[in-house]
C-alpha cells in the first residue's frame, strides 16, 4: 500500500541517499522532469538544478545533506532531461532513524510551479493575463493594503474556499483566524505577520483553512512587500495561496504507514534486528531487547555480531553471526537446530532465526533484517519426550528398545575386533517384597536397586531396565574377565541392600548372568539369549552369583 501510495503520488518525489545519489523516483517525477533513476546510480539531484540558478538551493540542500537543518522549502530551477528548464516548488526533508535519530535519506517533492512563474513574469504587461495564467496553475491571490486594512481576493482564492466569486469577504484578521483549524491558529498567529514585514527568513505559511461546505483544506501561502513607504515601512503586501491538500494527504498517509509499522515492530513477540550493509545495528524492537538484553540505545551503532551471540547448543562452539553471512553471501540465512542465543548477562535462550538481506529499490544490498524466536520451552518438551521415549518412567534408566539399539550398536563394532560384555541381572526375591509391602514398596526398592547398578558400573557403561525385576548391562570395550569382576561386584552391592519398609526390613539378592561380544555369538541363542541362559545357570546353583555362559 505504502509503495503504491508514493508511486501514484501527484506530487513528484525523489529519494536521495545522505551524498544527494537519487535512489528512487516515482512517476510524477520522471514526467515533470524526464528523468529515470539509472541502475548505475550515478545520479544525483544537485546535478539536475539550473546552474544559473541564485545558488540558495543547491546550499540549503546541502545544508540538510550535513544534517544542519530539518527541511527545506523553496521555488527553484531545474533542468529537464530534453535540457528545458522548469520551475518547480521543492519540499526537502530528512528520513531519520527512528531508534538513532541519525539521518537516512533526503525526501525531496518538486511540484510545477511553471506556469505560476510564467504569470509572475507577465505581471507588468497584463493583470488579466495574470489572473488567467494563476487561475490555471491553481494559484489564489490575496493582496493586502496594510495602510487601509483592506483584502482582495483573486476568483480562483473563492473558488478553493467554495465562495462564491461575487460574494463578499471580510478581511479582517479575527474572522480569518475564525476559519483556521484549531490547532493552526496559535501557528498562524505567530507568523502571519512576517510576511507583512518582509522577513526574509520566512517564506509561507502553511495551515488547515475551513471551507464553505464544512471541509478543511490545506494552504501553502506565499507573499512579500510589494510596497513601502519613505521610511521604508511595507505598506502592501501581495501573496498567492496553493491548495496543497493532495499534498498533504501523501504526507499523512506515509506518516500514518510509517507509525503502524513502528506499532507492529514494537508489538509483536519475535525479536527483530535490522542491521546497515556494513553489520551495525540501526533498529532493535523491544522483544530483540529482552531477549537479548541489550537496550535499544546501547545496542543501535553496534555490530550486530557483539549483540547477537549464538552457540550450538550439542558442541557449545560459538558459531558465525547469521547477518554476516547473509551480507557475506547476499542471501537469506536460516538457523533452526539447536542454536543457543547468550544474551548480554550470560542468560541463554534456545532459539531460531532468519537473516534476510534488505535491498534498495535499484537491487542494491543495503542491510539486513533478522528476525529471531525464543523456543526454549518447546525445545525443553521435545527433549523430555525424546527422553521419555528411551528412559524408563519409574528407574530413570535407558528402557529395553534403547537398550537393544546399544547392544545392536555393540555387536556392529565386535566385528570390527573390539571386545564387550553383556549382563543379564534378575533380582532375588524381589517378589515377597513386592507382594508382602505392596507395589508402592516394589518400586521404591526397583529404584535403589537401579541406583546401586547404575554406581556399580564404569562411566561409560549402559546400565537399563529390561523388564519387571530385570536389568541388562553393556560393558563397552571389556574382557570377559572386567565382566566377571564387575558381574560379581553388581551381586554384592545388591546382596548388602538393606531395604526398609513400614517398619519391616527387606534383603533380596541377584542372580547374573554373563556373555561376551565377539563377531559371532558362540550359540545359537544370540547374545542376549547367552546371557539370559547363563543367569538361568546362575538360579539354579542357588542364587547371588554371577555365572558366564562359557562355563556352562
Amino acid at each position: 500500500m505504502l509503495a503504491g501510495v508514493v508511486e501514484n503520488a501527484a506530487v513528484g518525489m525523489v529519494v536521495s541517499e545522505m551524498s544527494g545519489r537519487m535512489v528512487y523516483a516515482n512517476r510524477a517525477f520522471s514526467a515533470l522532469l524526464g528523468y529515470q533513476i539509472e541502475d548505475d546510480g550515478r545520479q544525483n539531484i544537485l546535478d539536475i538544478m539550473h546552474p544559473d540558478d541564485t545558488g540558495i538551493a543547491r546550499l540549503q540542500l546541502q545544508r540538510l545533506m550535513r544534517n544542519e537543518a530539518e527541511d527545506f522549502r523553496g521555488d527553484h530551477r531545474f533542468r529537464r532531461a530534453d535540457g528545458e528548464t522548469v520551475w518547480v516548488t521543492v519540499a526537502a526533508s530528512l528520513l531519520r532513524d527512528d531508534a538513532a535519530g541519525s539521518p537516512l535519506y533526503l525526501i525531496t517533492q518538486l511540484t510545477s510551479i511553471e506556469l505560476q512563474k510564467k504569470a509572475e513574469a507577465a505581471l507588468a504587461h497584463s493583470e488579466s493575463r495574470l489572473n488567467f495564467a494563476l487561475e490555471s496553475a491553481g494559484q489564489g491571490v490575496w493582496d493586502h493594503d496594510i495602510v487601509n486594512e483592506t483584502m482582495f481576493y483573486s476568483r480562483m482564492w473563492r473558488m478553493m474556499r467554495g465562495i462564491a466569486p461575487d460574494e463578499i469577504v471580510d478581511g479582517n484578521e479575527e474572522k480569518w483566524l475564525a476559519r483556521i483549524h484549531p490547532d493552526d491558529v496559535d501557528y498562524v498567529r505567530s507568523n502571519v505577520h512576517r510576511q507583512d514585514e518582509g522577513d526574509a527568513t520566512f517564506d509561507f505559511l502553511e495551515y488547515r483553512e475551513l471551507t464553505a461546505d464544512g471541509r478543511y483544506i490545506w494552504i501553502l501561502s506565499r507573499g512579500k512587500p510589494v510596497e513601502w513607504d519613505e521610511a521604508g515601512k511595507p505598506t502592501r503586501t501581495l501573496g498567492t495561496d496553493t491548495d496543497i491538500t493532495r499534498i498533504k494527504t501523501v504526507e499523512l498517509e506515509l506518516a500514518a504507514e510509517k507509525e503502524r509499522l513502528r506499532v507492529t515492530l514494537n508489538s509483536i513477540a519475535d525479536g527483530m534486528i535490522s542491521t546497515n550493509d556494513s553489520g551495525h545495528v540501526v533498529f532493535i524492537n523491544p522483544a530483540a531487547e529482552l531477549l537479548t538484553g541489550w537496550k535499544s540505545s546501547d545496542a543501535v551503532g553496534e555490530e550486530v555480531r557483539t549483540i547477537f551471540r549464538v552457540r550450538d547448543g550439542a558442541t557449545g562452539e560459538i558459531q558465525p553471526c547469521p547477518v554476516a553471512l547473509c551480507l557475506g553471501g547476499d542471501m537469506p540465512v536460516h538457523l533452526d537446530d539447536d542454536m543457543i542465543l547468550v544474551g548480554k548477562g550470560g542468560l541463554e535462550r534456545d532459539i531460531r532465526c532468519t537473516a534476510a538481506p534488505l535491498k534498495t529499490p535499484l537491487g542494491r544490498l543495503s542491510g539486513a533484517v533478522l528476525v529471531f524466536q525464543d523456543v526454549t520451552q518447546s525445545r525443553a518438551m521435545q527433549r523430555e519426550l525424546a527422553h521419555s521415549a528411551t528412559h524408563d518412567d519409574l528407574t530413570g534408566l535407558p528402557n529395553r528398545p534403547a537398550f537393544e539399539r546399544a547392544l545392536n550398536a555393540a555387536i556392529a563394532s565386535a566385528r570390527g575386533g573390539r571386545k564387550h560384555c553383556l549382563l543379564y541381572v534378575d533380582l532375588d526375591r524381589f517378589k515377597p517384597v513386592n507382594d508382602n509391602a505392596g507395589h508402592a514398596a516394589g518400586d521404591a526398592l526397583l529404584k535403589q536397586v537401579a541406583q546401586t547398578i547404575r554406581g556399580s558400573c564404569r562411566s561409560h557403561d549402559l546400565a537399563a531396565r529390561i523388564g519387571g525385576d530385570e536389568f541388562g548391562v553393556l560393558l563397552n570395550d571389556c574382557s570377559s574377565e572386567g565382566g566377571q569382576r564387575l558381574a560379581d561386584k553388581i551381586v554384592r552391592a545388591i546382596g548388602s541392600l538393606d531395604f526398609s519398609w513400614a517398619g519391616r526390613t527387606y534383603h533380596i539378592g541377584a542372580s547374573v548372568g554373563i556373555t561376551s561380544i565377539d563377531d559371532q555369538p558362540s550359540s545359537p541363542l544370540g547374545f542376549m539369549g547367552e546371557a539370559d541362559a547363563a543367569c538361568y545357570a546362575a538360579k539354579a546353583r542357588g542364587r547371588g552369583i554371577a555365572v558366564h555362559f562359557r562355563d556352562l
